[in-house]
């Protein structure tokens, strides 16, 4: 049997750059001088996990802005497609969304001098990682203690975990992979999840249904 899984709990914190923009251009000139992964990891990932007071029109914070403070709709719809998970590099997903900007800005009814009020502030993320003290010793144990995870948990174990793990896994995967070959299928299915575009909540209602039906299945 593997090492006990430990279940941690996570904050992220928002820094910030010192950098904004109030056009295009200047959002453009920014992201192309500034490679820092952590900025195009606050503005994809942890708008996962802050407070929702209603449904964002966009998961990204690049698209909600050029959806509501540039109102250029053909620029939202094309940036709020962006999947990280399709990148294995943060800063492949930064040359695409200057790609993108790029793209639009060559386009013919691109105004160049839309000026607004509330600028872009490029934010990057700093993660603060808490023990819970909750460990599973048994796969078996999954179902019923993922249920019971906060979202923030299911963050850190499903989603920050693959900027950690060599595999670019998330966690459970990975420890379900290291006991001896018997639930490869089970991690495959666990891995096969795509976190993006669902709440954490919603996030874990899947890991839960999948693990239940696993075991159910191996009880039956």
């Amino acid at each position: 049997m593997a090492n006990p899984f430990g279940v941690l709990d996570c904050a992220l914190l928002a820094i910030a750059t010192g950098e904004k923009a109030h056009t295009l251009r200047e959002l453009q000139d920014r992201l192309t001088a500034n490679d820092d992964f952590g900025i195009m990891y606050y503005h994809f990932w942890d708008t996962l996990l802050r407070p929702r007071f209603v449904d964002r029109e966009y998961q990204n914070d690049f698209a909600a802005w050029a959806w509501n403070d540039l109102h250029d709709h053909r620029l939202a719809e094309r940036l709020a497609i962006l999947n990280p998970t399709d990148f294995s590099r943060m800063d492949d997903l930064r040359r695409k969304v200057i790609d993108v900007i790029e793209d639009r800005m060559d386009e013919e009814d691109f105004n160049p001098w839309i000026h607004v009020d509330h600028p872009f502030f490029l934010l990057r993320s700093q993660i603060i990682v808490f023990d819970t003290c909750i460990r599973i010793s048994n796969p078996e144990e999954l179902p019923e203690t993922v249920s019971k995870m906060s979202s923030s948990s299911i963050f850190y174990h499903f989603i920050d975990s693959r900027r950690r793990t060599v595999s670019g896994e998330n966690d459970f995967s990975e420890w379900l992979r290291g006991i001896d070959g018997q639930f490869t299928t089970l991690a495959d299915d666990i891995a096969a999840i795509d976190p993006y575009f669902n709440s954490l909540t919603e996030l874990r209602n899947q890991l839960v249904t999948i693990l239940y039906a696993y075991f159910n299945k191996r009880e039956a």
